[in-house]
């Protein structure tokens, strides 16, 4: 469908220049013959060319944003099909996870360290499941511009700290280096804040592996705050990094990508930043994913 609406445009797009350069050319050429019997007709070809030049000016500058107007709705289209396809396996192996979990616990009889183990692994599934819902409503909130800042005095040496301790729950096989100062506070909402964090770190789990090797820090300057967020995984491709905020944007083939997520993570940092009047960059890295969150330091 979507090649079938790409080819019909570009059909109809040049018929229409054809059949008006055709007009034109029959034009200019009757109003020559004209010409050759009244002189004073010959301003009128220069008149009939100049004003066909800027009607087909404006008719090519039309064609050119409804054809960007149609590859930005194909490319959503895109993306939120590739979304449906990964949300779909996303909420179903956490469940199908649990499902398991409970059988086991219900028809074999286990030690209470095995069903300790069986217990923690069904909240960390259950987790999981979580912070995908999450993402999917803060999505639909942020859109409808829904999310209301409750700014405090957050202290960030504090808020990445906790951060980095949940994730080394969750993936204890994962180094993380802080260098944050005790003392660095800045106006911000902590829970918005931390899902910020959260959203890059797990990004940076995802695709750097359970034992990635994550560094944060935090440098400080006249009136801003930049968090920098790094891991040693695979990186972003040059052409990528200025397209993986946009919402469902996951680079590469849905359909045989090994990764998990849905295309919402980054999309719902770079809304969450600019809620805090900040930006977010996807800095040039030599190795692994390098992020830049610069806030206004409100002190």
């Amino acid at each position: 469908m979507k090649r079938r609406t790409a080819l019909i445009f570009y059909v109809l797009s040049a018929y229409v220049v054809i059949q008006f350069v055709w007009w034109g050319f029959h034009l200019i050429h009757l109003t020559r013959e004209l010409a050759a019997e009244k002189k004073a007709i010959g301003g009128t070809v220069s008149m009939v060319i100049g004003e066909g030049a800027v009607f087909l000016l404006i008719l090519l500058l039309g064609m050119w944003q409804i054809r960007r107007a149609v590859q930005r709705d194909l490319k959503l289209s895109e993306r939120q099909h590739n979304f449906l396809l990964s949300v779909t396996h996303e909420l179903k192996t956490p469940l199908a996870a649990n499902k398991l979990y409970l059988q086991t616990l219900e028809k074999r009889k286990l030690s209470k360290d095995q069903q300790a183990e069986i217990l923690q692994r069904a909240l960390l599934e259950n987790d999981r499941l979580e912070r995908m819902i999450d993402n999917i409503l803060n999505a639909s909130r942020l859109e409808s511009n829904a999310v209301v800042l409750n700014t405090v005095s957050t202290n960030l040496h504090t808020l990445l700290h906790q951060c980095a301790e949940r994730f080394f729950v969750l993936a204890p096989e994962a180094t993380f280096e802080l260098n944050i100062p005790e003392n660095c506070v800045i106006k911000a909402d902590p829970m918005l804040l931390e899902s910020v964090i959260n959203n890059i770190i797990e990004n940076a789990l995802k695709y750097g592996g359970q034992s990635a090797k994550i560094n944060m820090w935090v440098e400080e300057s006249a009136g801003k705050c930049s968090i920098h967020i790094q891991d040693d995984g695979p990186g972003i491709s040059e052409a990528d990094q200025s397209e993986v905020f946009q919402k469902f944007y996951r680079a590469g083939n849905e359909d045989t990508r090994t990764q998990k997520g849905s295309g919402l993570g980054l999309f719902i940092v770079s809304e969450l930043v600019k809620l805090h009047g900040g930006c977010v960059r996807c800095l040039p890295s030599e190795k692994g994913a390098h992020f830049l969150i610069e806030l206004n330091n409100g002190n």
